[in-house]
């Protein structure tokens, strides 16, 4: 446990520079989340362009289909390499944001008193009423924790780490209270990043035969041995808040993440990217070797989570209904336990 509490405390205190504190942490987070869409639509767009110029000159007869072939993987390996660099830049970024929002160096452009939300003029220094009470809500959700393969109804004698595997999540969520007078029930819906790591044991690496992904003893010593695989997920859950309700001048004001919250649902999703990582020495040499492909891993996600908590920090578990891979004899399930945090 406590190598798993220094790892949450490490995401979660990456970075400590001073914000603005003019922006709200909403506009800052979603700011990211666009630089991060638009990165990976400028590299797809310009490898597209690249792989049309090598098209027309493999029409025009200037090179042959080998050497056509090989431009383009040259070219989607380039675009590959500055999408990770550029989309890891933006993830360090949001890293830190999220290091601010829970250190409270950052103060919001909106304040919310008794379920009602109020704009915050700095000018005047003085608080005025923005809108009436909302019944929609959006928060930032980060969660990260340990992460492993459910073989045959179990984790017990894992092929994994059970503390150097791990998984982090984040994403956006909206929180609609479901009936007009009463808090209790919130249906809770949004988009997430997952990103599930493995660390094998017993110097082990995973190799692909054919439609089989295996895990196999490495003919060298493994410093480090790390598969990852990369979700975009749609989250829903159907959240049970205890958080009670105020009355002020004969009408009942709620609000949200005050008390004890209760949520139950699921996720489905696409897989983004796989990549296995392998670090060791040889005759003196470092090597650290990063593979991307597919592993024969599925392509979509599907699965079941649930999460119980205080306020904005709860106990996650997310469980995946579908196989890691799909065609191997012995099908394995990703399971993830850790802890989320809802900011609103």
């Amino acid at each position: 446990m406590k190598n798993f509490t220094i790892y949450v405390a490490l995401l979660l205190c990456l970075m400590a520079s001073k914000l603005s504190a003019q922006e709200s942490f909403e506009s800052k987070a979603r700011a990211i989340a666009d630089k991060i869409e638009s990165i990976t639509k400028e590299e797809k767009a310009a490898l597209k362009a690249e792989i049309e110029s090598v098209n027309k000159d493999l029409e025009a007869g200037t090179i042959n289909k080998e050497q056509a072939d090989a431009k383009k993987l040259q070219f989607a390996e380039i675009r590959s390499k500055n999408i990770e660099t550029r989309v890891g830049q933006a993830q360090e970024e949001l890293k830190e944001l999220v290091n601010q929002k829970v250190a409270g160096k950052i103060k919001d452009k909106y304040s919310y008193v008794y379920g009602i939300r109020y704009k915050i003029d700095t000018k005047h220094d003085s608080i005025r009423k923005n809108r009436g009470e909302r019944r929609t809500t959006s928060q930032f959700v980060f969660a990260a924790g340990v992460n492993n393969l459910v073989t045959d109804g179990s984790v017990a004698n894992s092929d994994f780490r059970y503390w150097g595997s791990h998984f982090y999540e984040w994403g956006f969520t909206s929180n609609t209270r479901l009936f007009k007078n009463d808090n209790l029930l919130h249906l809770k819906y949004g988009m997430s990043v997952m990103y599930n790591n493995l660390r094998p044991t017993d110097n082990r690496l995973f190799v692909v035969n054919g439609n089989q992904t295996n895990l196999e003893t490495s003919s060298v010593n493994l410093k480090d041995s790390r598969f990852r695989n990369v979700y975009l997920t749609v989250p829903m859950h159907l959240e049970f808040d205890f958080t009670k309700s105020k009355d002020k001048d004969g009408k009942k004001i709620f609000r949200t993440h005050e008390s004890v919250r209760f949520g139950i649902g699921g996720y489905a999703g696409i897989r983004v990217k796989s990549k296995q990582k392998t670090k060791y020495e040889l005759d003196g040499n470092d090597f650290n070797i990063k593979e991307k492909g597919d592993f024969n891993a599925n392509d979509f996600i599907y699965g079941v989570s649930t999460y119980i908590g205080y306020k904005e920090t709860s106990i996650y578990l997310k469980y995946d209904l579908n196989p890691l891979f799909k065609d191997n004899a012995i099908k394995q399930n990703n399971i993830s336990l850790g802890v989320r945090f809802d900011f609103n």
